[in-house]
């Protein structure tokens, strides 16, 4: 009687030992699970103004850099970037995660100018003084997941 209450629960104990031992939804830089959220190419990125611009198949999404780190022209970025809010994004193009707050997505064109004409009202002067557009980059090619 005593060898099957230790052996039982040694093999409890096992149990739950290797039960603990799995893997859990803590994705942190496993390129797999970012490759399978929507894609996105940044189009807009300054570094005077914390917002950056990313074309996605559904149109631009306009992002705050969180953290004072925005990510540079044709950048890959990989997430969830059409919903509002704090999120952590993958820049493929450097292998990092970053942390963006999604101001708007699914903008045409004219709509992401708009905002960025207006989120980033720093101004731009030429040498002779008169002030210069921000203008978002246009890409010929669309992305893909």
């Amino acid at each position: 009687m005593k060898k099957i209450f230790t052996i039982s629960t040694v093999l409890i104990v096992a149990a739950l030992l290797f039960a603990g031992c799995t893997k859990r939804g803590n994705y942190g830089n496993e390129e797999d699970y970012w490759l399978s959220k929507e894609s996105g190419v940044v189009v807009y990125s300054d570094d005077y103004c914390p917002y950056y611009v990313i074309e996605t198949r559904n149109g631009y999404t306009v992002i705050e850099s969180v953290g004072g780190y925005a990510p540079y022209e044709d950048a890959v970025i990989y997430g969830d970037v059409s919903r509002k809010g704090l999120m952590d994004l993958y820049n493929r193009s450097r292998g990092t995660i970053i942390r963006g707050d999604v101001v708007d997505y699914w903008l045409s064109y004219d709509e992401a100018q708009y905002m960025i004409d207006n989120l980033c009202n720093t101004g731009y002067k030429s040498a002779d003084g008169t002030a210069k557009k921000k203008v978002i980059k246009k890409t010929t090619t669309s992305t893909t997941n």
